[in-house]
């Protein structure tokens, strides 16, 4: 639902959003986000062709020990990329990408990732709760 609907519904939409939303954080796990055109096992595959782990600790990637970067473990539960953009598959596939034309000063370079690389990347960082 876009929120431009919700909003113009009124005030009893907006509070009846905000306690679905609040009940839908309660409980239960979620399933990982899913990002459409992305494999989770080719993401992984490509996780180790561009040699993520040489800056990032991440599960089940060969050799990815890094300390440099954050470690990925846990990644699709995080609310922020790089502590500031929203953990959704549209930046994530953007971040992936081009790190520094999302935050400029970024320690992450530029890799020639593709769109999508990007998207079967985020789909496996996803899988990591």
């Amino acid at each position: 639902m876009r929120v431009f609907s919700i909003l113009a519904a009124g005030p009893g939409a907006i509070a009846a959003t905000l306690c679905a939303l609040t009940l839908a954080a309660c409980g239960k796990p979620h399933a990982p986000m899913r990002v459409d055109g992305g494999d989770a096992k080719l993401g992984k595959r490509l996780m180790e062709q561009y040699q993520c782990g040489a800056c990032h600790a991440i599960p089940e990637v060969a050799a990815a020990r890094g300390t440099l970067g954050p470690p990925l473990e846990h990644f699709g539960r995080r609310s922020y990329i790089a502590g500031a953009i929203p953990n959704l598959p549209e930046p994530l596939t953007q971040w992936l990408v081009n790190p520094p034309a999302m935050k400029p000063g970024t320690t992450m370079p530029n890799l020639g990732v593709s769109p999508a690389e990007a998207r079967h990347m985020a789909a496996y960082l996803y899988q990591l709760r």
